[in-house]
């Protein structure tokens, strides 16, 4: 009975590990914040993998805006470094 069991777990871990390659095989082409449009009528500039051309954008939000980190506030007291025999350190 443990083989049936591990050969369908197995099965499962393959199918959890192929399946997001499959899901994102899809190329992310992102608008590019530009004040000037330069590229035929109906396209816009994006970039794709760091290079900028014309096309139309399949994601919503730009490279930087996707790349850039929430800034996250520090919670608790301040800590203070003080060097040994310094006053007013705790």
């Amino acid at each position: 009975m443990r083989v049936p069991t591990a050969l369908i777990a197995g099965l499962g871990m393959m199918g959890a590990v192929c399946l997001p390659a499959q899901v994102s095989a899809e190329a992310k082409i992102y608008p590019y914040p530009s004040n000037v449009n330069y590229c035929p009528a109906g396209l816009q500039p994006v970039t794709m993998e760091g290079a900028i051309s014309c096309g139309t954008p399949n994601q919503t939000m730009t490279y930087q805006q996707v790349k850039a980190h929430p800034v996250k506030q520090r919670r608790g007291w301040a800590r203070y470094s003080c060097f040994p025999g310094e006053k007013g350190c705790r």
